[in-house]
């Protein structure tokens, strides 16, 4: 009577146990390339991880602006348009119920303004933007305060504008108190900030996007910008914008405003972290497949020195899918156990490397453990186990019963 899969794969796990140290050397080269796959991975998802921080902190490649249509072509003569849009906080607070998830936001306009400072005149960039600015930027307020969207005729200042009106570089916050004539209104300065998206100019004023028409001279179009919480859902968010546009100001507002992102730049800093997984992915995968060649020269080893017992067991009755199964799990179960020793071998090596990397370069890298990094693993080192496994399997299951006994 045909003994059953179960059996086959019984006989083939005590084949493994009578061969400790052949069991033991066939695995080692799994060990290794399952290893470098994970490290790989782990290291390239810390990597990834920090890049993308980066990327959120200072570039712009996440940002969804609006940005109001200023001249029209009439004529082949640019003129200024009658119904500019002037976005208002209330637009703002549209937007963010359109917009699915938490965004950063703004509204900004900014401009050039001279400003008198004992008789000579300087220049100070202004920039008009809401309150939350202070939020979102990462300016650093070291004197005084921030405005808020309520506040008028009031003015932050750089730390290097401040110390020009309290003359004195190094005691900027002298300058809080002080009046500023801009486009002839005064403002107060309430507050010194250090760093920050919208003090960049030499000479930076923020005030409230309200007042900047007070602040500046010429009429003023903010432009909103939502920011997204990551790369790959910028496009739904400029989706969401362009909705919200139509149904704000009707099917004709790509004529009065223009959404813009750098849905150029977007995709290829996605390519770009693709391409690194792929690459790495395939270098590891040359390890894992010297792996995978030296558990067929085992199996086929195996099958040279068992052909007697093959007979045996197929005289008796075995088939030959039980024969096939016996040595494919022989195959599996190895490739299963160098792939549980490689995870750990390589999440060590990749948390040494990612702390050498902090240590060296004071960037904060750290090693990312997934659970699609562990399913690859797994997935490959039965794919390995099978895939070179079947060859010997096949080779052992088809041997002639006859044969296989008289073999010496």
């Amino acid at each position: 009577m045909p003994i059953s899969a179960r059996n086959s794969i019984a006989v083939g796990f005590d084949a493994l146990r009578a061969n400790p140290l052949r069991t033991l050397l066939s695995t080692l080269g799994v060990v290794m390339g399952v290893g470098a796959m994970v490290s790989v991975l782990s290291m390239g998802d810390g990597v990834e991880a920090f890049a993308r921080q980066q990327i959120e902190q200072t570039t712009d490649l996440l940002g969804v602006s609006i940005e109001p249509t200023v001249n029209a072509n009439i004529d082949g003569q640019f003129v200024r348009r009658p119904d500019i849009i002037r976005f208002r906080r209330a637009d703002v607070e549209g937007l963010l119920e359109a917009v699915d998830g938490e965004v950063k936001h703004a509204l900004i306009t900014q401009g050039g303004v001279l400003v008198e400072l004992d008789g000579a005149p300087r220049g100070f960039g202004v920039t008009g933007t809401l309150a939350s600015e202070f939020r979102w930027s990462g300016a650093e307020l070291i004197a005084g305060r921030a405005f808020t969207d309520a506040d008028t005729a009031v003015v932050v200042l750089n730390e290097r504008a401040a110390g020009v009106v309290a003359r004195d570089s190094l005691a900027p916050a002298k300058a809080v108190g002080a009046t500023l004539l801009m486009n002839g209104n005064p403002h107060t300065v309430i507050g010194v900030v250090r760093g920050g998206s919208g003090a960049v100019a030499p000479l930076a004023a923020l005030v409230p996007v309200d007042d900047a028409e007070r602040a500046l001279p010429g009429v003023r179009a903010p432009t909103m910008v939502v920011t997204a919480e990551g790369i790959e859902v910028v496009d739904r968010i400029r989706a969401e914008v362009e909705a919200w546009m139509a149904a704000r100001f009707g099917a004709a507002w790509k004529d009065r405003a223009t959404v813009r992102t750098n849905q150029a730049r977007v995709k290829q800093v996605a390519s770009g972290m693709l391409i690194f997984k792929l690459l790495m992915g395939a270098i590891t995968g040359v390890s894992l497949l010297v792996g995978g060649i030296g558990i067929m020269n085992v199996l086929l080893a195996a099958v040279a020195e068992r052909t007697r017992e093959i007979g045996i067991r197929k005289a008796t009755g075995a088939r030959d899918r039980d024969i096939l199964a016996q040595f494919l799990s022989e195959s599996v179960a190895i490739t299963s156990a160098g792939a549980t020793v490689g995870v750990v071998l390589g999440l060590g090596i990749a948390f040494l490397t990612a702390a050498i990397m902090r240590a060296q370069t004071k960037a904060p890298v750290e090693a990312a453990v997934t659970p699609t990094t562990i399913l690859v693993a797994a997935g490959l080192s039965v794919l390995i186990g099978v895939g070179f496994g079947l060859y010997p399997a096949l080779r052992a299951s088809r041997l002639s019963p006859i044969d296989a006994i008289r073999h010496e």
